[in-house]
């Protein structure tokens, strides 16, 4: 017996089921149990329902055809065939088939392209099918006043049967038939252009038109048959044409009569001839479009004799004049060929060029182009462009939906809105087209499918486009890459970021500033070839602007041993090298953090100062409190008394400021990761010799304490911090400043006058019974040492 299918259904699905006597709503018995002898009883008999324990229910369903058991007689079930309600059947492809209307013109022309592709291959054979039918071309003819769209092929045309077979029955493909015939003769079958897949893309004519009329000539019939529908219909008629003034030597004229909605749209001849060369632009067959064109003529009027002159008999005085003239004419729209058919051998630069600048609107040319045919798993052709100049427009920036890359299925324009399918997010300034005979397309064709070929066509597209961005960094001339990098280098960086599988290609790409070279950009592979045997690592920092990266503390002791520090001053870049982490087995450190190793250190000097200045770090870090992790003797300054650097894990100063950037920035992990910076000092510089002098000798002093409080605010400013109170900071300033001066140079009477008033009105304040004290800034500067309590 062949295997029979068993389901369990939990009590909860079975509930739905079975009967309730609670409640009216229970499925009545009679609907599980078969009743008659009708159909539905037949397809019930192989349905056993089993109840069972632990309030489940059994379905068994049995094979109809099982294998049959010795002794038992042969029963086979009643096969039927599945119905569908055409009208309703019709409305879903007419309507939730096509995401937009515009697309029944591209259908329709691919129709009549197909039918021209079949009469070229069939008068291979057969040269009579030809006949007098004139060229293979396609016309197409807006009427305004008539609200109706004619499109008609010289192709192969519909024999009456033909037309009940291919237009009478859904999802049924001529073409589909006619390739499966073509397969059989190879001569013939090899390589044909043929579109049509799914049956369905005339139906696509209802998504504008109330009507559709169907007039078409085979050279296989005698007779022309005429082929009628409604949109809202079940039904069709056809009929034979008797009209002499309709009559067609061959092919097919199709005729839209628009709905009142699409009217103004689509019976605009300039939409028709947009949408031709949007869609249909290269289509291997003429397409002509009825426009309305402009010529200036010149014309002759007759000129009224002058006042006291007279005209000779019989004789006319005329003058010329040049007008404009309206007129009807057929223009071709698919004038522009498709280059990527071509051999790149027999493509000069300037066709290229031009090409680009027609498909995408672009008035630059491109600053590097590749042209490619890929054979083997997935066979596709293409040509890639790399824009002169980056989009105008911040919003197409980074936008994966940049429509920057057509896709086309046998020349017929199938979509330009990917999301990454065929381009990562960081190549979607790249432009191009790509053709190909068998992608995978949903009936629409107006989505590419995920599947295995699509990854395939990825993964070579992006190796194309970095072969052709290399070919431009290493031209001799460095200012096509230099343009390059002006325009696109930030998507260059985003690609470390989203894509680590090709940081090898990426890697050598990226150019910076740095420390000697602040001027020009280097690469990477600059930077090792300049490095010393004995350096180890890549060392960069990361700040705001290159005159914040020159004059940043950081920088002193490296640039004092001559080591190249990279500069990275856009917002992308440290998340970028980040994400590289190392280049050539040269790992990147950035020179803000904690742990900072130079590879030549004297241990000896550094365990003296250490044990020097243990006091001093331990002091400075009572005072500061939580602001700092701790407090410890630096190895990379020379100048500067101090400097605040980030935990081995923690965020630097240029990474905090573009977090608290972000619009919904955790601020908790803000606070975490501020916690973690470290106070470094200088030990020769005559400050810290100063304040470790004081925490020897006055720890309480306050002066020596704000001291402290201004060199960690400077520190902070200086490493690229931003204050938590920049009035606060601004106060102290202004105080040091006042102690600082001490009145040295001396103030004018009217100064020392005004003063003096001042202090008389205070006292006649204070006499009053005033509780406030005011007390001249001259004074506490002129009367002794400001820094003594």
């Amino acid at each position: 017996m062949a295997p029979a299918l068993s389901r369990s259904l939990g009590a909860s699905s079975v509930a739905a089921l079975l009967p309730s006597p609670s409640s009216s709503r229970g499925l009545p018995l009679a609907a599980l149990v078969p009743q008659g002898r009708g159909a539905a009883a037949r397809c019930a008999r192989g349905v056993r329902w089993e109840a069972g324990r632990r309030r489940m229910v059994r379905v068994r369903c049995d094979a109809a055809v099982a294998e049959k058991p010795a002794g038992e007689e042969e029963t086979a079930g009643e096969k039927f065939e599945y119905q569908a309600e055409v009208s309703r059947l019709m409305d879903l492809i007419v309507h939730s088939l096509y995401s937009h209307k515009e697309v029944f013109l591209r259908e329709l022309v691919s129709n009549a392209s197909d039918a021209l592709d079949k009469l070229r291959f069939l008068s291979v054979t057969d040269p009579s099918v030809l006949a007098d039918g004139g060229e293979l071309e396609i016309r197409i003819k807006p009427d305004q006043d008539a609200g109706t769209i004619t499109i008609t092929d010289t192709g192969i045309g519909m024999t009456k049967d033909e037309l009940k077979d291919c237009l009478g029955t859904i999802a049924q493909s001529g073409t589909s038939k006619f390739l499966k015939a073509l397969k059989e003769n190879k001569d013939l079958g090899a390589d044909n252009g043929l579109i049509g897949q799914f049956g369905v893309g005339f139906y696509s004519a209802f998504l504008v038109a109330q009507k559709v009329v169907v007039s078409t000539k085979s050279p296989k019939a005698d007779k022309q048959y005429v082929w009628e529908a409604e949109a809202d219909s079940s039904s069709y008629v056809i009929k034979e044409e008797t009209n002499p003034e309709k009559m067609l030597t061959r092919g097919t004229q199709i005729t839209l009569y628009l709905r009142d909605d699409d009217k103004y749209e689509f019976a605009d001849p300039s939409r028709i001839q947009g949408l031709v060369k949007n869609y249909s632009q290269f289509v291997s067959f003429p397409i002509y479009t009825w426009q309305e064109k402009s010529r200036t003529v010149e014309v002759e009027e007759e000129e009224e004799s002058k006042e006291g002159e007279e005209a000779t008999e019989g004789e006319k005085q005329k003058k010329k004049k040049t007008i404009t003239e309206k007129y009807w004419d057929w223009e071709l729209a698919n004038e522009t060929k498709p280059i990527w058919m071509r051999n790149p051998k027999e493509v000069e630069k300037t066709e290229y060029n031009e090409f680009y600048k027609k498909t995408f609107n672009e008035f630059l040319d491109p600053l590097a182009y590749t042209h490619f045919t890929t054979e083997g798993e997935v066979e596709f052709r293409s040509v890639l462009y790399v824009p002169g100049m980056a989009p105008l427009s911040n919003e197409e920036i980074m936008n994966p939906k940049t429509k920057n890359i057509r896709l086309y299925v046998k020349r017929v324009f199938i979509s330009d809105d990917f999301d990454g399918e065929l381009f990562p997010r960081y190549l979607s300034f790249v432009k191009g087209v790509v053709d190909s005979n068998d992608l995978p397309l949903n009936v629409s064709r107006e989505i590419l499918q995920e599947s295995r070929i699509v990854r395939i066509m990825r993964k070579r597209l992006v190796r194309k486009t970095f072969d052709m961005i290399e070919e431009i960094a290493e031209k001799d001339d460095k200012e096509d890459y230099k343009k390059f990098w002006e325009s696109f280098g930030k998507f260059m960086k985003l690609g470390c970021i989203e894509d680590t599988g090709n940081h090898k290609r990426l890697a050598p790409l990226l150019r910076f500033y740095s420390s000697k070279n602040e001027t020009d950009l280097i690469s990477l592979d600059q930077y090792v070839e300049n490095m010393p045997e004995t350096q180890k690592a890549i060392y960069y920092i990361a700040t705001d602007s290159l005159q914040s990266a020159k004059t940043a503390p950081f920088l002193e002791k490296l640039v004092q041993k001559d080591i190249e520090v990279l500069y990275l001053i856009e917002p992308i870049d440290e998340v970028a090298i980040q994400n590289l982490q190392t280049y050539k087995e040269k790992k990147f450190v950035d020179i803000s953090k904690e742990d900072l190793e130079l590879g030549d250190d004297d241990e000896d000097k550094e365990k003296e100062s250490k044990q020097e200045y243990t006091l001093l770090c331990d002091w400075i870090k009572q005072q500061l409190g939580d602001k700092v992790a701790k407090v410890q003797i630096s190895k990379r300054l020379s100048s500067s008394p101090c400097v605040l650097v980030s935990g081995k894990f923690g965020w630097s100063a240029n990474m905090e400021r573009l977090m608290k950037a972000q619009t919904l920035g955790d601020t908790s992990s803000l606070e975490f990761m501020r916690g973690r910076r470290i106070f470094e000092i200088n030990p020769d510089h005559p400050i810290v010799k100063d304040l470790s002098a004081a925490c020897k000798n006055e720890p309480e002093s306050t002066e020596a304490k704000r001291a402290v409080e201004l060199l960690y605010d400077a520190a902070l400013i200086s490493s690229g911090y931003t204050p938590e109170s920049p009035a606060e900071l601004g106060s102290k300033i202004y105080e040091m400043m006042t102690m600082a001066l001490g009145g040295r140079w001396g103030r004018s009477d009217t100064e020392k006058d005004g003063a003096a008033t001042r202090e008389a009105n205070v006292e006649a304040d204070s006499s009053e019974g005033a509780a406030t004290e005011v007390v001249e800034p001259s004074e506490v500067r002129t009367e002794g040492d400001p820094w003594k309590d």
